[in-house]
């Protein structure tokens, strides 16, 4: 069996798939060729980790490529291809800590702790006039856009602080929102909006739904850039109509220099670093390496994903 490693691994990561990997099976470290061999390689492969652009399959997958595993939650540059053989996701690897992300970051704007930071590295003392400013995430009303694994994940940590939460979902037995009106009638006795949606969600978190929120409200995204309107919701923290947004991702990355959100005041963003954790690798890697030998064993796959649906 030929495996094509297109994932960036650490040295790490490398050596503990090697070692575990089932005999007979020969693996190719995209990173090890030159770049333009690289999507060559991937045509004589029958297991493939990682996340290929989507154009390498433009004429069709590998003609024996048996099994794929993303090595992300997120899988949308690769919706509407229709591979005949069983691709996964990481499932929930990634949620508790895009979870924490979210809480923290909130907590933080919440607290103003990114100004107090600001004040500390000036060594500039203000102190009393802040606290009637600082906020609670106590008894908060909260949507979490998103019933998955990270949408559940944030509702479960926000229940240490007695929130009121809602998540919207269309199908999901979890959720309590199932549809655009029943969200829009929600959102002006909302504090807070966490946005766990995935990237087929296309622009969803759109100027109207925005504008539903009352002012002072906090908005944070841990989803896919794609699903807010960017232009909507720098125009209402300018307005103040927001109170502040938390933001793991944005619509382009890495985000232009040029663009707002670097500049306003109140808002806090965390680069996409929001799945991190410790030896990050050597989890993907375990990830890839329980499937693979559910797949070799004939055994259901977990995380099995729809790239026509986008989920």
């Amino acid at each position: 069996m030929h495996l094509y490693v297109y994932s960036s691994l650490t040295e790490t990561a490398r050596a503990h798939l090697l070692a575990q990997l089932p005999a007979g099976t020969v693996a190719t470290f995209r990173l090890d060729l030159p770049p333009e061999q690289q999507q060559a390689a991937l045509q004589s492969a029958h297991l493939l980790l990682g996340n290929p652009p989507a154009a390498w399959f433009s004429a069709g997958f590998p003609p024996q490529l048996q099994f794929w595993q993303i090595d992300s939650a997120g899988f949308e540059r690769y919706t509407g291809l229709r591979p005949g053989f069983p691709v996964v996701n990481v499932g929930d690897y990634f949620a508790w800590p895009c979870a924490e992300t979210m809480v923290a970051g909130v907590l933080a704007l919440y607290r103003r702790l990114p100004e107090l930071a600001l004040l500390q590295s000036r060594r500039e003392w203000v102190g009393g006039p802040l606290r009637p400013t600082l906020r609670l995430l106590r008894d908060q009303r909260v949507v979490i856009l998103g019933a998955g694994a990270i949408g559940l994940a944030v509702r479960r940590q926000l229940s240490g602080f007695g929130c009121a939460v809602q998540l919207l979902a269309r199908t999901s037995p979890e959720a309590q929102l199932h549809s655009r009106e029943e969200l829009l009638a929600a959102l002006p006795q909302t504090d807070l909006v966490i946005n766990c949606l995935p990237g087929s969600a296309d622009n969803f978190f759109s100027a109207e739904l925005i504008g539903a929120m009352p002012p002072g409200s906090v908005y944070a995204s841990v989803g896919r850039g794609n699903t807010t309107d960017e232009h909507a919701l720098v125009a209402a923290l300018r307005t103040g109509h927001l109170g502040g947004a938390v933001l793991d991702v944005t619509r382009q990355e890495p985000l232009p220099a040029d663009n707002p959100l670097w500049t306003l005041p109140n808002v806090l963003l965390t680069q996409h670093t929001g799945g991190g954790q410790p030896h990050e690798d050597e989890g993907k890697v375990d990830v890839f390496l329980r499937n693979l030998h559910r797949f070799r064993h004939g055994e259901p796959l977990p995380d099995v994903v729809n790239m026509e649906r986008g989920y």
